[in-house]
């Protein structure tokens, strides 16, 4: 078995379809084609159903994912351990991130990873979004939810909270609310529900019984900057909204507790970029860990 055509079949499983892995492994279209019809000869199987949307695998291909995905892994900490002889730590590290996370914290201090190793690229991607390993969208991945499936390596960063907070300007033009049924009569801010990356970032009906925003935003420094505009109240994460002079919490419930945790796929563990950029993460985060809570 030819790993090239291994790799080439990861590339399109990942992809969903032969042009996309093309583009991704810079090579053309009909020679992943023919590489992959040779894996499938050599395998005596049919790993693809091709479609007029993409490329589908079959039973027999998913089953041998998990077996192309152990390939991978060898070949991975093979090339590690060989090139384990050099210090530097070079190479491309993609970060998926929620916004608020990325932005807000994460990107202010890479600045510092950079100085540590020159040989690093580093992609933040700071959108609110969730981020498939597997397929090879990140590296490293940032959730609000420990992963339950897949071959993953996941540890608990930190918890942080969410309060409610007003513009300085809101609180004089309209007054605070002094209960959190008082928040009826006032306009709030808040997340569009159908484009929510995770049902525990539904914190609503933590605040009040029928929560709905007036103005709604998909992503958290989105729903700050509402705030801060004087559109009304609205659930921020506390470790932003502290940094706002112009903000002022409106302490009617207590905070909503949640969590970041960071995550990467194990095929990758051997990478010593992987592990560098994972331990800067950790590193910056226990050192700041108050301001989260």
């Amino acid at each position: 078995m030819n790993w090239d055509d291994v790799r080439i079949f990861l590339a399109v499983a990942r992809a969903g379809q032969i042009l996309g892995a093309a583009r991704r492994l810079e090579l053309n279209h009909a020679t992943v084609s023919r590489r992959i019809a040779a894996l499938e000869k050599a395998l005596g199987a049919k790993l693809f159903r091709r479609l007029t949307t993409g490329s589908e695998l079959t039973a027999e291909g998913d089953r041998f994912v998990t077996v192309a995905e152990r390939i991978e892994a060898d070949m991975i900490a093979a090339r590690a351990d060989i090139a384990g002889e050099s210090d530097e730590v070079s190479g491309v590290v993609r970060i998926g991130a929620p916004d608020g996370f990325g932005v807000a914290f994460l990107a202010p201090r890479l600045g510092a990873l950079a100085e540590r190793h020159p040989g690093l690229a580093i992609q933040l991607v700071p959108v609110p979004r969730s981020f498939s390993l597997s397929r090879r969208e990140a590296d490293i991945a940032i959730t609000v939810e420990r992963p339950t499936e897949g071959r993953l390596v996941a540890g608990k960063l930190v918890d942080y909270t969410l309060g409610l907070f007003a513009s300085r300007a809101y609180a004089d033009r309209n007054g605070l609310p002094e209960t959190a049924a008082d928040l009826v009569g006032h306009r709030l801010v808040g997340y569009v529900p159908d484009l929510l990356i995770s049902p525990s970032l539904d914190y609503g009906p933590e605040i009040m019984p029928g929560w709905q925003a007036d103005f709604a935003v998909s992503s958290a420094l989105g729903q700050v900057e509402a705030v801060r505009s004087g559109a009304g109240i609205g659930i921020l994460h506390t470790f932003i909204a502290r940094v706002h002079d112009d903000l002022v919490p409106v302490p009617v419930v207590a905070p909503i507790r949640r969590g970041y945790w960071l995550v990467y796929h194990e095929t990758v563990r051997p990478l010593r970029r992987v592990q560098a950029v994972s331990a800067f993460i950790a590193e910056i985060v226990e050192a700041e860990r108050e301001r989260f809570v």
